[in-house]
């Protein structure tokens, strides 16, 4: 977990426009639980809005679309799922549902990440489990040609690098020495040269 590390020893530069960002940030968080309070239908429909385009877009970018027509009733109601694309739709609503309805609590840990890769992955196969396959992500262009887009931690080396990257996420939460937006967004690498996390850990 090199950035990580790094950033909890040496700390970063953060552009004065990103720390002003971060101010606006803080203070629109001050005044939720006011908007809660006056303006708890529009509240309402912003979430359920932002729900419905995260579901849809977050599992677009892996290939899961749905009927245009079913994405509010799988998003947001329970009708009968008709296939698995809309199994994973209805999934990630559940795993964001949790965060949202549990957010104070949530703790950071590999036994909250797997139970949300669980529900975000509704029935299918491997859902709350690691990856133990190695998988590599391959770059395919129309001219037939190829390439490894990201290398990925062997199977054999997800565990302990999900562990060392929740040990790392605590570390510089603790240390203080960067905004937990920023952490967020930092490029995280392993230990070991050319692995990257951003690459599948799942089965």
């Amino acid at each position: 977990m090199r950035t990580l590390r790094l950033l909890a020893l040496e700390g970063a530069d953060v552009p004065m426009s990103a720390a002003w960002y971060l101010a606006d940030v803080g203070e629109a968080k001050g005044k939720q639980e006011l908007f809660t309070r006056q303006s708890p239908q529009r509240l309402k429909a912003l979430r359920e809005h932002a729900l419905v385009e995260s579901a849809v877009s977050s599992n677009r970018i892996e290939g899961v679309e749905i009927d245009p027509s079913r994405v509010r009733p799988v998003v947001l109601g329970r009708p009968a799922l008709r296939d698995r694309n809309e199994e994973e739709v209805r999934g990630y609503r559940d795993a964001l549902r949790q965060i949202h309805e549990s957010a104070r609590t949530l703790v950071v840990s590999e036994e909250t990440i797997l139970d949300l890769h669980r529900l975000s992955r509704g029935q299918t196969g491997g859902a709350g489990q690691y990856r133990r396959k190695d998988l590599d992500i391959i770059e395919t262009h129309a001219d037939g040609r190829s390439r490894v887009r990201f290398k990925a931690v062997p199977g054999s080396g997800v565990r302990g690098a999900m562990r060392d990257l929740v040990s790392a996420w605590n570390d510089a939460l603790e240390q203080r020495r960067l905004h937990p937006l920023l952490l967020l967004a930092a490029p995280e690498t392993t230990g070991e040269p050319g692995w990257q996390v951003g690459t599948p850990m799942w089965t």
